[in-house]
């Protein structure tokens, strides 16, 4: 029972770090110009030599870019309540009940990945077009697309778990 318990701690931290790793990085969008230096952009600015801010990022041709900034940090901050939460019921549920409330909380961080990495994709083509014409998705979108499942799956097995 401690391995299953090791497992799902484990499954849990890895899934809080990829949201961390994707919420900070800068690399959502990748563009490589030829003869020039890489640009990288994430949800906040773009990078080359030096960082500036993203353009018309405040304003409300842009306001899905504030969508996704929220929901990836209410997932970042909802799996990092759910761990606390998982922690807490650990040591206070009766033996034999469910940690339901850590599941909803966990599956609720994975449906806000689901939505902010849906409509970076829906709407990223749009907004990188005036600034850079050739670019490609960067490595913290695969790493939020990849932390999508992560939660959803540490979700569920909380929804399975039985304290014993």
């Amino acid at each position: 029972m401690l391995i299953i318990l090791a497992f799902i701690i484990l499954f849990h931290l890895a899934a809080a770090i990829l949201l961390f790793v994707a919420t900070i990085h800068n690399a959502w969008w990748v563009v490589s110009p030829l003869g020039r230096d890489v640009i990288y952009s994430d949800l906040w600015y773009s990078c080359n030599q030096t960082c500036y801010p993203l353009a018309n990022s405040h304003s409300v041709s842009a306001a899905y870019l504030q969508a996704v900034q929220a929901a990836i940090i209410l997932a970042t901050i909802l799996c990092c309540v759910s761990f606390f939460v998982f922690m807490l019921q650990l040591f206070s549920i009766k033996q034999g009940e469910r940690f339901i409330f850590t599941a909803i909380i966990q599956l609720f961080a994975s449906l806000c990945v689901m939505v902010s990495v849906s409509i970076y994709t829906a709407e990223n083509k749009s907004f990188h077009v005036a600034d850079h014409q050739e670019g490609s998705y960067g490595s913290s979108y695969i790493v939020a697309w990849v932390s999508f499942p992560m939660t959803f799956i540490s979700g569920l097995m909380y929804l399975a778990l039985r304290k014993r």
